[in-house]
């Protein structure tokens, strides 16, 4: 599954926004984007997070804004790569720890294996890791969509009481949809 925007950049995502303003001069959302510093856009992240109440944005932002004013940033390389991994351990042991407490046996464990909802999860798992990698990949070639994921997932907690568990699925629903519009628009 690939589409433009993971390969490389996709015209119809990418396009400049202008909007006409007053006096017939144009306004570029982006423009202002860029020129906020990236301490400005960590405590925008950190605002965004208290008022949202999703206290794992405002953490993270202000753990790596106190990394940024320390000047640590020489460590910002190994927090990328090592931090999904730390991540994805923390989520795993939660979702393991029904089986180590011992309220999960092998009689459930098989009986799960052997139903229709356990087999729907298992390919729905299969299916998720697939797309996980073009949602991965779309991020690491477009990093600044991660501000999308991170509002999307606010929107979504605060409007839809939602759980923002996976913002790399947000990713891969994302990359499914623009090679979906891709192939629509013939590319």
């Amino acid at each position: 599954m690939r589409s433009g925007l993971v390969d490389g950049g996709s015209p119809f995502i990418m396009k400049r926004c202008t909007f006409a303003y007053a006096y017939g001069r144009s306004f570029s959302p982006r423009g202002a984007l860029a020129k906020m510093t990236a301490e400005m856009i960590l405590i925008l992240l950190l605002v965004v997070g208290v008022i949202g109440r999703v206290n794992t944005l405002a953490a993270a932002a202000c753990m790596l804004l106190a990394v940024r004013l320390l000047h640590l940033g020489r460590y910002f390389p190994l927090i990328e790569r090592r931090s999904l991994e730390v991540g994805l351990l923390c989520l795993m042991i939660s979702i393991l720890v029904p089986v180590a407490a011992g309220e999960v046996g092998t009689r459930e464990l098989t009986a799960s294996l052997f139903s229709v909802p356990g087999w729907v999860t298992l390919f729905s798992a299969v299916l998720a890791t697939i797309l996980n990698a073009h949602g991965l990949s779309l991020l690491q070639n477009h990093p600044s969509l991660l501000i999308c994921v991170v509002l999307g997932a606010v929107i979504g907690i605060v409007v839809f009481h939602g759980m923002p568990i996976g913002p790399l699925m947000a990713t891969s629903l994302a990359a499914c949809i623009l090679w979906v519009l891709d192939l629509l628009r013939g590319h």
